[in-house]
């Protein structure tokens, strides 16, 4: 276990903790930018690249996203994601997970740029969580799962409160 790697996987999954608890949409995105840049290194530590480059995009995207918000740039994060993809498939050969990670980074983006209520959020959110989590067993990040699990179970017990 890389002891290094898993302690910004933890710092992630605490400040992610903090964020999905936001009720205004740009609070969630400036926490969530700080979680998602400490989950990317925690990626890159466990060399998961697909995950780290989609979550390091994120949190670039969640910084942007609280100020700007357009077509240009939602079709700028969605290129460089496949992008991305792309060059890990063809020019590095990675495995097919890598699939998962991009879809979720993918919906992700296009809910952080065009979504602008929390509920509304939150139910497209449930879908990239749990792909993530699929993707976070299959390369064996602890903290990754623990953090896809968190944000899972932060979600559901969000979207069960009323007008929240």
């Amino acid at each position: 276990m890389n002891i290094v790697a898993e302690a910004f996987g933890a710092i992630a999954v605490v400040l992610n903790f903090i964020g999905y608890r936001q009720s205004h949409v740009d609070k969630y995105l400036l926490i969530s930018a700080f979680a998602l840049a400490a989950l990317s290194a925690h990626f890159f530590m466990l060399d998961a690249m697909a995950a780290g480059v989609g979550t390091l995009l994120a949190s670039v995207r969640n910084f942007i996203a609280i100020k700007h918000r357009s077509n240009t740039i939602l079709f700028a994060f969605v290129a460089v994601n496949i992008g991305f993809l792309a060059y890990e498939w063809f020019v590095l050969e990675h495995g097919w997970i890598i699939f998962i990670a991009y879809a979720s980074s993918l919906i992700f983006t296009v809910g952080s740029l065009v979504i602008r209520n929390t509920h509304t959020i939150r139910k497209v959110f449930l879908v990239a969580e749990t792909l993530g989590l699929v993707y976070a067993i299959s390369v064996g990040s602890i903290f990754g799962t623990v953090f896809n699990v968190s944000n899972l179970i932060s979600i559901l017990s969000k979207l069960r409160k009323p007008n929240t």
